[in-house]
């Protein structure tokens, strides 16, 4: 075909002119400077000495081979190790592959899984393309986008590239798709590769590459049929030493040795693959006192703690001053993360992983410490390369599953049935799952979404639904921020959602001071609960931000709230005022602390998480809750958790999360009356709990105050037919 050809005499060219140019400083044909051919500039002395980088890298080996299957053939797969050079080659080779029939598909797309390794890659690439990064490269992560109309190459995170979808159903802008990361089986990528099938038959002309760590398994080459498979020559290993450790033990044995290493003084810095973000925490304070009592001459030991789905930037060579010994202590998945630490020589791997996975039937995530699968194992091996050395603390004859288990068979789906239901209206008929999420799962997923009126009499997205879909935010958040519409109270709900749809802003720090940190965080706490203790939260720090003389910094480490974690919240709730003004829904003004506003937060929260409302059953802190009829507690970092009941506990609560197997603890919790639980859920919802104590209470009170209720009901929409009238208007209809 003329495009392929067209791409294919391209490609010899280039080929010609890099092969040469790589020796050279400056490439000059007669006296006319070689140009680049994205921004028409001269190239760069640095351009070369990349270049030259670039070509021993393992993937050039494969270069001819790729560009021809990329001009002839829709699908793609590569599979290669992260210092193969995957991820940030291949990209370059597709945009110059669109560069060549001069954009007529559009540019290129690149997804992948962790927001810091998308801003790494694309600073990376854009300075081995020798331009500016915002112009023909850029990216996009939650919240930050650094791209231009000049971008040709775009990073992002697959979530961002679903998100788009909402408004390019056919991905249109993109000649070149590249899922990277394939192989992590995220609930976003599943989603996109099954979407992909039914978009290539549409759109003839794309091109879909896809990019995974090891070869990929029987499941994902079954699923596209007769797809070229290209495979790198991966570098080599290092040499595994299993320890034998069993897996309780192996959390002191990680830690005996990168003390053990660093006694032996020789180089490089290490990364230890722990289970949990709470061992992470644990042993960097560890470190940071046995630092304290190491030799100066063996040099420093800085401990790094680095969670898994948080940002921030390694601290690279040269930011600490002497002699500095890195131990990046993380958790899966980061395994991507480490690939730039050029002085990493030692990888001690626990060989476990801590896995939420979604029970439909309680509503809640049950916490499970699993083995790492082959694919994990292998590409931590892979970091450190043939001259380095990897402690694996689990005996070489264990059972490592072969696969990573995709996510979608783990998660609440709800958020992902909603999305497919707003493709339906895109003209996206289906999504061919590589694996079909769970069916109970699925069930759950659409009667939530119909409790929640986002589905009509069809199965169909409703205008509420529609609405819905535009947040970024779980679909019970999404409709507590439609019901604030109606009760006058956006501006504090928007507060909630934000500082709940942002990590955690309570510092949890070392035993010693942890008394000294809830006698801080008692000073923001509220009456009426954890929800209206964020706002005072997000409220006193917004004060402070604009003081003059305070550094808001310095005012969150004496209170234990972390600023990534506020500036991150401040910039969700920017988001959603720009998304509720987009969409002409009204913002209404500050009205924090009087009676009226209150109530109105709390029936606003209640039209999205009614189905998360939990009893006192005896007065002692054991809360019964409604939809499952399962007993938890408030958790300790409550505002109610550390009472005693004796101080009074409240009998009606409504919580945002519950956490099963961890420690059957109930969180962010918020005082309810069960007049305002009867008012806000929706009739139908109440009848189909399971019979208890506490749903007896609710319809004796029910029944009681009949004539107070029938006259406050409305009859117009099914999940709203028992707010009072007073709360209904063309928003919600």
């Amino acid at each position: 075909m003329a495009q392929g050809i067209t791409g294919e005499k391209y490609w010899e060219d280039r080929v010609a002119f890099e092969t040469e140019g790589a020796g050279k400083e400056v490439v000059e044909y007669g006296d006319v400077l070689e140009l680049n051919r994205f921004d028409g500039l001269p190239y760069s002395s640095r351009y070369y000495t990349l270049l030259k980088e670039r070509m021993d890298l393992p993937v050039w080996k494969a270069r001819c081979d790729f560009m021809d299957k990329l001009a002839n053939r829709q699908f793609i797969i590569v599979s290669g190790t992260a210092r193969t050079g995957r991820s940030s080659q291949i990209p370059q080779w597709c945009a110059e592959f669109c560069l060549s029939v001069q954009y007529q598909n559009g540019m290129v797309v690149c997804t992948q899984v962790h927001r810091q390794h998308t801003v790494d890659l694309a600073l990376r690439v854009a300075d081995e393309m020798d331009v500016n990064i915002g112009h023909e490269v850029g990216y996009s992560i939650p919240l930050e986008t650094c791209c231009s109309g000049d971008t040709v190459l775009r990073y992002c995170t697959d979530d961002m590239l679903l998100r788009e979808m909402m408004s390019d159903p056919m991905l249109e802008h993109y000649g070149v798709i590249v899922i990277d990361q394939a192989h992590e089986r995220t609930v976003s990528t599943d989603v996109l590769l099954g979407l992909l099938k039914d978009i290539a038959l549409q759109r003839p002309e794309l091109r879909v590459v896809l990019l995974t760590a090891t070869h990929p398994g029987p499941t994902l080459l079954g699923h596209y049929r007769n797809v070229p498979l290209i495979q790198l020559e991966g570098v080599c290993s290092a040499e595994a030493v299993y320890t034998g450790t069993s897996h309780k033990d192996y959390f002191c044995s990680a830690l005996r040795l990168v003390l053990e290493i660093h006694h032996s003084q020789e180089e490089g810095d290490i990364v230890v693959f722990l289970a949990t973000t709470q061992e992470i925490d644990l042993a960097r304070d560890i470190l940071l006192r046995e630092e304290a009592n190491i030799p100066p001459h063996l040099g420093e030991l800085l401990p790094v703690s680095v969670h898994p789905g948080l940002g921030g930037t390694l601290p690279m060579p040269g930011e600490e001053e002497g002699r500095c010994r890195r131990v990046f202590l993380t958790s899966s998945p980061n395994e991507d993360l480490f690939w730039a630490v050029h002085m990493l020589n030692f990888v001690i791997d626990a060989g476990v992983q801590k896995r939420n996975v979604y029970n439909p039937r309680i509503r809640a995530n049950s916490v499970a410490i699993q083995p790492i699968s082959r694919i994990q194992a292998e590409s931590r091996k892979q970091l450190v390369g043939p001259t380095g050395k990897s402690f694996c603390l689990y005996p070489e004859d264990t059972p490592l599953p072969s696969e990573t288990r995709p996510h979608i068979l783990e998660s609440d789906i709800t958020s992902t049935v909603l999305f497919l239901k707003r493709m339906d209206i895109g003209g996206l008929g289906r999504c061919d799952f590589i694996d079909r999420p769970d069916p109970e799962g699925l069930m759950q997923a659409l009667e939530e979404l119909d409790y929640l009126a986002a589905l009509d009499d069809d199965g169909n997205l409703s205008e509420i639904g529609i609405i819905m879909s535009e947040f970024p935010l779980e679909p019970q958040m999404a409709k507590t921020l439609l019901a604030s519409c109606e009760f006058d109270c956006v501006n504090e709900v928007v507060t909630i959602a934000a500082m709940l749809t942002a990590p955690s802003c309570f510092l949890v720090p070392s035993r010693e001071l942890r008394l000294e940190a809830s006698q801080c965080h008692l000073k923001f706490q509220h009456p009426e609960g954890d929800h209206f203790t964020l706002i005072n939260i997000y409220k006193a720090f917004k004060q402070n931000q604009h003081e003059p003389f305070v550094s808001v910094e310095k005012w969150c480490q004496d209170y234990f709230l972390s600023l990534c974690a506020l500036q991150t919240a401040d910039a969700i709730r920017s988001e959603l005022t720009d998304t509720l003004r987009r969409i002409e829904l009204p913002v209404s003004m500050p009205s924090f602390g009087s009676k009226g506003n209150t109530r109105n937060i709390k029936r606003a929260l209640l039209a999205g998480f009614f189905m998360q409302v939990a009893r006192d059953v005896d007065s002692s802190g054991n809360y019964f809750m409604l939809t499952h009829k399962h007993v938890a507690q408030i958790h300790p970092f409550s505002a109610y958790g550390t009472k005693t009941p004796k101080l009074g506990l409240p009998e009606w609560v409504l919580f945002h999360q519950y956490s099963f197997s961890e420690d059957n603890c109930i969180r962010t919790v918020s005082h309810i009356s069960p007049e305002e639980f009867i008012q806000m859920a929706p009739q139908y919802f109440f009848f189909n709990l399971p019979p208890s104590e506490s749903k007896d209470i609710l319809q004796n009170i029910l029944d009681n105050g009949a004539e107070h209720y029938k006259a406050k009901k409305i009859q117009k929409s099914p999940s709203l037919e028992s707010i009072p009238e007073v709360t209904a208007s063309c928003v919600i209809q």
